[in-house]
């Protein structure tokens, strides 16, 4: 529902053009149906989790009463039939209350994804958010009261983010305890503010090792919380990259900042190693990728480190994936 039931346009905001539906009519409860519908007709082999429909790129909440029941009675025949488990959400902090909560779980909605973008009053205020800290904390509390599954998406790079406030913001996410998160590194799309901004040289976008290092920063630190991040980067895909005009972009960003963690794990495993003597290191089956790195950047530093030959790399089926343990010294060493 590409900006639908916005009632400001961020600054870093195309969500028509990114989303693919630039020049289309608004979603109609019809089409909803036979979008499930296509996608409960295909084969899915490995699914993992409960059949999820989710209604993104606009505030669902900010949309009339009328608007957001139609769409969300589209779903209920499919939640009836058993076929569909749960109804995702995104909106934004400012367009909830207890009436549109109540709303929400009327339909059988289980999660909502509130874009928070960041914590910080300056940054909020040129991103043009329209909200303040205390609206996000508001709303987190009233969808715990309803006991509503809670997400928050956040942002790097936004015009006037610093590292003193990323760590400002980072702090009270935590202390609000969602269920999981998302980051986006910020992007200078066709037709946004930041454009303009971009194009007087007034907003400068972060480099990619910039956004891969302050995402891979937040990331361990939301890991060691016990906060999922499930996702890191924006969806690729030609809408987007056609309207990318400069910033931190790369169809496996997520990947990148995966395969950053890892090398830092694996350098730190192999601190104390001295030259001439191996160790065993145990990753994930399907981490072996990530330890490799996209092109294999990660093999290429540890041989430029010297360290390449200091382990003998073995993948466990039944190790968390983003992990790396530190096995025994093995008996062939020097």
């Amino acid at each position: 529902i590409p900006h639908e039931g916005c009632p400001h346009t961020c600054v870093f905001c195309n969500q028509r053009r990114i989303s693919g539906r630039s020049g289309h009519k608004p979603v109609s409860p019809e089409e909803v149906k036979s979008i499930i519908r296509a996608w409960l007709g295909r084969e899915i082999r490995r699914r993992r989790g409960p059949t999820q429909v989710a209604f993104y790129g606009g505030s669902f909440t900010g949309l009339e009463p009328a608007r957001q029941e139609e769409l969300l009675a589209a779903v209920t025949p499919f939640i009836e039939q058993g076929r569909v488990q749960e109804i995702r959400v995104s909106t934004r902090p400012d367009a909830l209350d207890s009436e549109v909560i109540d709303r929400l779980r009327r339909f059988r909605v289980s999660i909502v994804e509130l874009g928070v973008q960041s914590m910080d009053p300056e940054v909020l205020a040129l991103s043009r958010r329209g909200h303040g800290r205390a609206e996000v904390i508001r709303a987190v509390a009233l969808l715990r009261e309803a006991d509503l599954q809670v997400g928050l998406q956040l942002m790097v790079g936004l015009p006037g983010e610093s590292l003193l406030s990323l760590r400002r913001t980072v702090r009270q996410i935590l202390a609000l305890r969602p269920g999981f998160v998302r980051i986006y590194p910020v992007l200078v799309l066709q037709g946004s503010e930041l454009a303009s901004r971009y194009a007087r040289g007034a907003y400068l976008p972060l480099t990619l090792e910039q956004a891969v290092s302050r995402t891979a920063w937040l990331r361990n630190i939301f890991a060691r919380q016990g906060i999922p991040v499930i996702r890191m980067g924006l969806q690729s895909g030609p809408e987007l990259e056609e309207a990318l005009l400069a910033g931190p972009y790369h169809p496996a960003f997520g990947e990148l900042v995966m395969a950053r963690l890892m090398l830092r794990r694996t350098r730190q495993a192999l601190r104390d190693v001295p030259a001439g003597h191996k160790i065993r290191l145990s990753i994930a089956s399907r981490d072996h990728s990530v330890f490799q790195g996209v092109r294999s950047a990660n093999i290429k530093k540890l041989r430029q480190q010297g360290l390449l030959d200091r382990f003998r790399l073995l993948t466990d089926p039944a190790q968390a994936r983003g992990t790396l343990k530190k096995l025994e010294t093995l008996k062939d060493s020097i």
